[in-house]
């Protein structure tokens, strides 16, 4: 089977810095009839696991871990019995929401998720958080930007562990090297492209 990309939103609540936000999130499965990849984890463990149905899920891959993409994690992790990963750097902030649970195993920079016959690669993009990822998928054209990059520009750093110099650098050195056409498939709101975002990175 050829991989594709699957997409699902959940609802629920964001949390930090002693304020609470409604959220729509995006989850993407990549892969095929019989396995798959689970970038992100929110809101609605349930959810995610009927979208998974009966296929074998490699990872449950984070892209960074602020509560709206790793609190239902766990509970994923267990339904679908699949490993959670996340990248060292993030484990101050997934301790905020589980102090007593730590993920499963750790993502690397250049590290490779292989799934239905593709390739995930990871891509360490600090700023909006300081263990944020993106996983760029190029046979399949796609990156999947987590809250680094959205329909508009980069994600937000205005609260604790992220840094906006930081997410400007993470963004014009890992993403906008990638080819133009190059999908972004976002953790909030629409897609974009990578040509399209040009403009809306300052000094890119």
């Amino acid at each position: 089977m050829t991989a594709r990309i699957e997409h699902l939103v959940t609802s629920g609540t964001f949390s930090l810095d002693g304020g609470t936000w409604d959220v729509d999130n995006n989850v993407w499965i990549v892969g095929d009839d019989q396995e798959v990849v689970v970038l992100d984890a929110p809101h609605d463990a349930a959810a995610i696991a009927a979208a998974v149905g009966d296929r074998r899920v490699v990872a449950i891959a984070c892209t960074h871990a602020h509560d709206d993409h790793v609190r239902v994690a766990p509970e994923l992790g267990a339904l679908v019995d699949a490993p959670v990963l996340l990248h060292p750097d993030d484990r101050v902030v997934w301790d905020l929401t589980h102090p007593d649970r730590a993920p499963d195993g750790e993502l690397a920079d250049g590290q490779l998720l292989e799934v239905a016959g593709i390739s995930l690669e990871v891509l360490h993009t600090p700023g909006h958080a300081p263990g944020a990822v993106c996983f760029h998928a190029p046979a399949l054209g796609a990156v999947f930007s987590g809250d680094t990059l959205f329909e508009g520009g980069p994600g937000a750093t205005g609260r604790s562990y992220s840094d906006h110099d930081t997410i400007v650098a993470s963004i014009r050195d890992r993403l906008l090297t990638l080819p133009g056409d190059t999908v972004v498939h976002t953790g909030h709101g629409p897609t974009t492209t990578i040509d399209a975002e040009r403009a809306n990175v300052p000094g890119a």
